[in-house]
């Protein structure tokens, strides 16, 4: 699909910082579902960041703890699995979502509690998604927790349900539109975008896409429809 190819290289390619993102669709073969999380930074305590991964688990660390000034908004568990459910996000909300749900609560009620970062005068939005199989089919979900334009004490928040993409395409959102001081927010509905290639050239693809000076670190869940069994692969910085 052509528009997926032209977001690919608009948003991602050439846009020197599209911040933090997510990315989940399908495999080409349409056995297995993906999600691509990926951290950028501009200053030295984002830079100052891994990525770690484990029994399906992925979580940011700092690369030298001494460093390590402030935690708040750069230390979280980026990806999280309960049955059925796939989680990832750009910080600790991505717990709040696994608590939530094992309460009981939709993905939009865990969510309804947690607000835009409280970074001024970025206000950087909070993103998540969530792959949910019902029967081996993948139901896919993204929240965006943005600064209310006109007032940024406030919290607008959208929510997407998509049907599943074709094989070898994906839905995405970053936290910025690109580049700026402030950063824009991210607008709009979820790009669509490609996913094509074995997961190591989907990872490579995507990490070396990214801005050079900018990029820290990717990871790439695949999980089985099937068995819903998952594998976690890692790009740039981690242990």
């Amino acid at each position: 699909m052509k528009n997926a190819e032209e977001n690919f290289a608009r948003r991602i390619a050439v846009n020197r910082y599209p911040g933090r993102g997510i990315v989940m669709g399908l495999a080409e073969n349409g056995r297995e579902a993906y999600q691509l999380y990926w951290i950028m930074g501009r200053s030295a305590g984002s830079r100052n960041r891994v990525l770690c991964a484990r029994s399906g688990r992925v979580w940011t660390e700092a690369a030298d703890p001494a460093k390590l000034a402030d935690p708040a908004l750069l230390i979280y568990e980026a990806m999280l699995e309960i049955v059925g459910c796939y989680l990832v996000s750009n910080g600790d909300h991505t717990r709040t979502l696994a608590d939530g749900l094992l309460r009981g609560e939709s993905f939009e009620q865990a969510l309804a509690t947690r607000e835009r970062e409280p970074d001024a005068p970025h206000y950087t939005p909070r993103i998540a998604g969530m792959v949910r199989l019902v029967a081996g089919v993948p139901e896919f979900r993204f929240a965006l927790l943005r600064a209310n334009r006109c007032n940024p004490a406030f919290t607008d928040r959208s929510f997407h349900q998509l049907a599943p993409p074709a094989p070898g395409f994906g839905y995405g959102i970053t936290t910025y539109e690109d580049d700026g001081n402030p950063l824009p927010s991210f607008e709009g509905d979820p790009l669509l975008l490609p996913l094509k290639g074995d997961p190591q050239e989907i990872l490579d693809g995507y990490f070396q896409a990214l801005d050079e000076e900018n990029r820290i670190a990717m990871a790439l869940k695949s999980v089985d429809l099937a068995s819903g069994a998952s594998q976690v692969l890692l790009a740039g910085r981690q242990k």
